[in-house]
């Protein structure tokens, strides 16, 4: 055998691919429509996530400020305790739908609290928040601190959880 028939790996060549045997494209009109409808029904979630989001705002900028009220140290306790009924307030307020509650105090204010709470508040809440904003700062440093964790804990949970009529 001569030098020339001994086959080399310098000879061998790539192959052309070939073509598949079948169509990667749907045979069927059916699943274009799917995909269709598949691709509407995810924007469509996907918008009224967003507009939950951008309504639920509100309720994300209150519990940042309710985390700042709680973490404030004692010197500054009687502020923080002093805007916790204004913040509950603010937040009523901005509830969509939620009607003249600008002028809720008492029982109504109660009420309304209640009504709108996921889980039962305590009788007297809203005195409670009445006391904090109006009564003498002698009155506030008798609170201890697991009335004042109380407070924070009942805030935080209605402003979580209140339900909003849409």
């Amino acid at each position: 055998m001569t030098a020339a028939a001994v086959p080399s790996i310098d000879q061998l060549r790539e192959l052309a691919p070939g073509s598949p045997p079948f169509s990667y494209w749907p045979q069927t009109w059916a699943w274009l429509v799917l995909a269709l409808l598949i691709l509407a029904i995810s924007l469509l979630w996907g918008v009224w996530r967003w507009r939950r989001w951008q309504a639920d705002r509100y309720r994300r900028e209150a519990l940042a400020r309710l985390d700042q009220l709680a973490a404030v140290e004692a010197g500054q306790r009687l502020q923080a305790l002093r805007e916790l009924p204004e913040l509950l307030k603010r937040v009523a307020l901005s509830m969509p739908g939620a009607g003249a509650v600008a002028n809720l105090s008492g029982d109504a204010w109660q009420a309304f609290l209640d009504r709108h709470a996921q889980v039962p508040l305590p009788q007297g809440f809203a005195q409670t928040l009445h006391l904090l904003a109006y009564a003498p700062e002698a009155w506030l440093h008798t609170l201890d601190e697991q009335q004042v964790a109380a407070l924070f804990s009942t805030s935080r949970s209605w402003i979580e959880g209140h339900h909003v009529a849409v």
